[in-house]
C-alpha cells in the first residue's frame, strides 16, 4: 500500500512541477529545449503583429528546428522518460477519448453489490459505425476529480462493475473495448476487505471466456493488476508512448533498492515501453502518436486510436465464436519470450493443448459458446 501511495505522491509532484514550469505550458524537463523554441516563435509572431515587420523566414526556420528537435528527442526517449510522457498532465484521458471518439455514449453505473467506483467508466456507445461496450479507467483531470476517481486506482466494485457491463455486452453480442490507464489497483484496507484480489481474478477468468470480441488498449499507464483486471482480450495494443508493466518503476525501485530515486533504473530493467513489449510479444500493435506525444495533439491521437479500433473490431467480427475464444486462449498462453540455454530443461508444451472451450465450461456462469 505504501508503495502505491508513494507513486501517487510522485504523480502529484509531477503535476506541480509541470504547472509551475516557466519554460512552457506543461512541459517535462527533457522538453525544455522545445519550450524555448516555441517561446521564440510566439515572441516573433507577437512582434510581427505589433511592429508590422515580416519575420516569416525566421519563424519558418525556427519551426523547422522545432520539428527536427522534437523528432530527435522523442525518437530517443529512455524508458523513464516514456513513463513521464504517459503521465503527462495534458495527455488525453478516457473521458477525452469518449468525448472526441465515441458517439451516443450512455454511461452505466454500479456493480449491484456495493457501489459505483468512479475510477472505472463503463457504457454503450458507437465508434465509427460499430456499436460497442466501453470500459476504461478514469484518472481525473482536476484535483477534485483525481480525488473522486482515486487517481485511477480502482476498488473491487470497479472491477465488478466492469465485468457486469461486459456480460451485458455479451448478452447483446456487442464487442468490448477496454481503455487502460491506471498506476494500479487500489491496495487499501477497505479494498482488501471487499475482495480486491478475487475481483481481479474473476475478471481475468470471465474475460478469457467472453463470447464477444474484446480489444484492450493501453492509452497511458498500464500498471500491475489494476491494468490486467480489464486487460484480457483478443488484442492487446498500446499507444506509442504508453507503458505496461507488472509493477510501477517507483514500486520496483522501492522493493529492490529501497529507494524511489532508482525509478529510472527500474524502468529500464522492466522493459515496459511499447517497443520492448512488442519485441517480447506482449502487445499486438503499437498505435502511433502525433509528433511530440498525444498531449501535443490530442485530436490526432484520438483519430489514430479510432481508426485502429474500427479496423480491429471489423477483423475480429469475421471469426466464429469458437475460433475467437480458441485464438484468445492461445494468445494468452504464448505471451512473453524466454531465453532457454542448452542446460535448462525444456518444459513440455502439452500443458497448452487444453482447448479454450474448457475455460468456458469451468466458468461460474457456465455459458455455452454460441454457434455462428
Amino acid at each position: 500500500m505504501s508503495i502505491l501511495m508513494r507513486q501517487t505522491n510522485n504523480l502529484g509532484d509531477l503535476n506541480i512541477a509541470v504547472s509551475n514550469n516557466p519554460n512552457g505550458n506543461g512541459c517535462l524537463d527533457f522538453e525544455k529545449p522545445l519550450a524555448d523554441l516555441e517561446a521564440q516563435i510566439a515572441e516573433l509572431q507577437s512582434l510581427q503583429s505589433v511592429k508590422g515587420i515580416d519575420y516569416s523566414p525566421e519563424i519558418r526556420q525556427l519551426r523547422s528546428n522545432l520539428v527536427s528537435l522534437t523528432n530527435k528527442i522523442y525518437n530517443n526517449l529512455s524508458a523513464w522518460e516514456t513513463v513521464q510522457v504517459s503521465r503527462h498532465p495534458r495527455r488525453p484521458l478516457v473521458p477525452d477519448y469518449l468525448d472526441m471518439m465515441v458517439k451516443d455514449f450512455r454511461e452505466l453505473h454500479g456493480d449491484r453489490c456495493f457501489g459505483d467506483d468512479r475510477a472505472i467508466i463503463t457504457g454503450f456507445g458507437r465508434i465509427g459505425r460499430e456499436k460497442v461496450m466501453i470500459v476504461g479507467h478514469n484518472k481525473g483531470r482536476s484535483t477534485k476529480e483525481k480525488i473522486d476517481c482515486n487517481f485511477g486506482c480502482a476498488h473491487p466494485e470497479g472491477y465488478r462493475k466492469a465485468l457486469l457491463k461486459m456480460k451485458l455486452a455479451e448478452k447483446f453480442q456487442l464487442p468490448v473495448v477496454c481503455l487502460i490507464d491506471t498506476p494500479g489497483a487500489y491496495p487499501g484496507i477497505g479494498a482488501e476487505e471487499r475482495g480486491q484480489a478475487r475481483a481481479i481474478a474473476v475478471s481475468l477468468m470471465e474475460m478469457a471466456a467472453l463470447t464477444v470480441p474484446i480489444v484492450c488498449v493501453v492509452i497511458g499507464e498500464g500498471g500491475s493488476g489494476g491494468a490486467l483486471g480489464i486487460g484480457v482480450g483478443d488484442r492487446l495494443d498500446i499507444m506509442q508512448f504508453a507503458y505496461y508493466s507488472v509493477i510501477s518503476p517507483e514500486g520496483c525501485a522501492a522493493i529492490l533498492w529501497k529507494d524511489g530515486a532508482e525509478a529510472p533504473r527500474a524502468a529500464e530493467a522492466l522493459k515496459l515501453t511499447a517497443g520492448d513489449l512488442a519485441k517480447m510479444g506482449v502487445v499486438d500493435h503499437i498505435i502511433p502518436e502525433p509528433l511530440g506525444g498525444a498531449h501535443r495533439n490530442p485530436h490526432e491521437a484520438v483519430h489514430n486510436l479510432e481508426t485502429h479500433l474500427i479496423k480491429t473490431i471489423r477483423d475480429l467480427r469475421r471469426y466464429k465464436i469458437e475460433n475467437l475464444i480458441e485464438n484468445r486462449y492461445r494468445r494468452l498462453r504464448n505471451v512473453g519470450k524466454f531465453d532457454l540455454s542448452e542446460k535448462t530443461p525444456v518444459v513440455s508444451d502439452t500443458i497448452s493443448t487444453a482447448p479454450a472451450r474448457e475455460i468456458v465450461a469451468k466458468s461460474p456462469s457456465r455459458r455455452k459458446i454460441a454457434k455462428t
